[in-house]
């Protein structure tokens, strides 16, 4: 199939139209089409298109959480059982840390991820830096996500670190992410890189990962 052939489910996506969208993967899978090349032709060309287009001028959160939504159903219809990394992609382990229970932010990167194939680990809200670190070495992880939106939790990130290396993962990269977070710097958080958007740190992690493989 030709990249024409995925236009009608990109739109869908593009839209935020997660019933027609859904229609379409499905209408796809039911001629033969695989879910790989779903997500590969479909879910990712539209997240590259959305990311082209917010710039930090066009941003739109409604837009994104739109789109999020409708990428979420497909995949979860796609993989009921958990969508695996595609072609041996990397895994990440992401939460909201113990103290904020805000998790729109964490919500976009997530399905960011989801939809350029990253198998993506959610550990919810409100979540201790030990069961993060714990998470990490359970699914060996590529790197680890921690967002915040409220200020309170900075002293929350500055433990990831001490918390992965207790358990040896001492190399592992932290990205932060969040309003509250990205006023501070990487030194500041004790992290490795600090997103100025979702779209900015999965193209940070696509990097990483493709390193990693290299």
């Amino acid at each position: 199939m030709s990249a024409t052939d995925f236009e009608t489910i990109v739109g869908a996506l593009l839209a935020g139209d997660h019933v027609a969208a859904l229609a379409e993967a499905r209408r796809l899978k039911a001629a033969g089409v695989s879910a790989e090349h779903i997500v590969t032709n479909g879910l990712e060309v539209a997240m590259g298109r959305l990311d082209e287009k917010c710039t930090v001028e066009q941003f739109n959160l409604l837009e994104i959480m739109l789109v999020g939504r409708a990428v979420s159903v497909v995949v979860q219809d796609l993989y009921p059982e958990g969508m695996p990394p595609a072609g041996g992609r990397a895994s990440f382990v992401i939460a909201t840390l113990e103290g904020d229970v805000h998790d729109l932010g964490k919500n976009i990167v997530k399905m960011v991820l989801i939809g350029k194939g990253y198998r993506v680990v959610d550990l919810g809200r409100d979540c201790p830096v030990e069961v993060l670190a714990e998470a990490a070495e359970r699914e060996r992880a590529t790197a680890v996500l921690v967002s915040g939106l409220i200020s309170p939790i900075v002293p929350q990130v500055r433990r990831v670190r001490a918390a992965l290396q207790a358990r040896g993962l001492g190399g592992l990269p932290v990205v932060a992410g969040g309003a509250a977070l990205k006023q501070l710097s990487a030194a500041e958080l004790n992290v490795d890189y600090v997103a100025e958007t979702a779209f900015d740190g999965a193209s940070y992690l696509e990097a990483l990962a493709t390193e990693g493989k290299g």
